[in-house]
């Protein structure tokens, strides 16, 4: 039967209807039947292909999230890599797929103490067993410094190439799982004695759901994403890749190998033009105004009137995580699904003149952080774009009395 289905355009539309058998509930195990029987493999292009398609045709964001863990259980072991390419190592996909490899080797490990924890008695002290699974949720939230990179390196790669199906299902997919690590985290906070039932109960409604949806993820990566992304961009755009990695860290693997392809012209970074840039009321050289930017105890990021990103100031501590990348991305994509209608309404205020300014403070690790969005205007009123102001005000709201001698902080390295 597979023989009978061998243009790739039907096979998309067979693809596509089975995906939407699975939003009106048919049970992945008979969906994988028949795609194992008529189309043999399905290659991972026409997976993404199909996604891109479904979104496209207004399949709703949160109904992907959705469909994509039963498709990709659907489709496990159907997905055929025929002619994918192998990078080398030090390649950033090499070095992904060792995080991964890692991130395997944590969650093999907790499948094995959820098998210990289900062998207890319901009335046996389980504390022992929880600390060592503590243990290993503390390695696997290393994961984060994965995802970043995958949001914030390879994404906008992809999405200049015109991939924003699978880019935008991923990152929904990255805040699910961080919800349930979080949720896990503070599971372990509040059970310094357990016994093994309640023990049994939190495993099975909090650490298997984030352990499966980290796996569920690499899954993910190594069917779809990686092969997609070596099909698509070119080693001038690995390299790019590559040289940020370092500003954003590595989950569980410390890399050793540098990488340097071949026929990639390597730019070095020119010298501040030392012109003075004149201003209505002074002057500064780009050095001296490179220096103030990254000095000012605030994190800038300026957004032009085509809402594309153009600039970010580079301080000591940034607020969030910000890279090169970026530059030039839509800042709607910069942003995850999940908060992307709150960016585009700021932009839209903005962009009418309806609005000027808006404000969030929220708490994050104990800090307490506020971001502020300013129109930026001419002279005549026309918008030139949006500057974000992000503050860590933890400090500064301690303050109390006066200080009207000098007293120096204590001066970070």
């Amino acid at each position: 039967m597979s023989e009978l289905i061998k243009n790739e355009e039907k096979k998309k539309e067979l693809l596509k209807h089975m995906i939407l058998q699975l939003h009106e509930g048919v049970a992945p195990e008979a969906i994988r039947t028949q795609l194992v029987r008529l189309m043999g493999e399905v290659p991972y292009n026409t997976v993404v292909e199909v996604e891109q398609e479904l979104i496209a045709e207004g399949l709703p964001e949160g109904e992907i999230l959705k469909l994509c863990d039963i498709h990709t259980e659907a489709l496990k072991g159907a997905i055929s890599q025929k002619g994918s390419k192998i990078p080398p190592p030090g390649h950033p996909v090499d070095t992904f797929r060792r995080e991964n490899s890692a991130l395997a080797g944590v969650i093999a490990s907790l499948n094995e103490l959820y098998k210990e924890l289900s062998a207890m008695d319901d009335s046996d002290d389980a504390a022992d067993l929880f600390v060592k699974m503590h243990g290993h949720f503390n390695s696997m939230m290393d994961v984060e410094k994965h995802y970043v990179k995958k949001e914030n390196l390879l994404f906008p790669f992809l999405e200049k190439k015109g991939i924003t199906g699978p880019p935008t299902v991923m990152w929904g997919k990255h805040d699910e799982a961080r919800e349930l690590l979080k949720a896990a985290q503070e599971a372990f906070a509040n059970a310094s004695e357990i016994k093994a039932e309640e023990a049994k109960a939190v495993a099975e409604l909090l650490l298997k759901p984030a352990s499966e949806a980290v796996d569920g993820m690499i899954s993910k990566e190594e069917e779809i994403l990686f092969p997609m992304s070596l099909d698509t961009l070119d080693n001038t755009e690995w390299y790019q890749i590559y040289r940020q990695s370092d500003e954003l860290g590595y989950c569980l693997y410390d890399p050793t190998i540098e990488w340097k392809p071949d026929g990639v012209k390597i730019e070095r970074e020119e010298e501040a033009d030392t012109d003075r840039i004149q201003l209505p009321s002074g002057s500064f050289s780009a050095t001296e105004l490179l220096a103030i930017l990254n000095t000012i105890p605030f994190d800038i990021t300026f957004v032009d009137k085509d809402d594309k990103v153009r600039y970010f100031s580079q301080g000591r501590e940034r607020i969030f995580a910000r890279n090169r990348a970026i530059i030039g991305r839509k800042v709607q994509l910069c942003h995850p699904p999940s908060s992307v209608h709150t960016v585009q309404q700021i932009l839209d205020d903005f962009h009418s003149g309806k609005q000027d300014v808006a404000s969030f403070w929220i708490n994050m690790g104990g800090k307490f952080i506020l971001i502020e969005y300013y129109a930026l205007r001419g002279t005549d009123g026309e918008y030139l774009g949006t500057l974000e102001v992000s503050q860590d005000l933890t400090e500064k709201r301690q303050l109390q009395g006066e200080r009207r001698l000098l007293a120096y902080d204590k001066k970070e390295n």
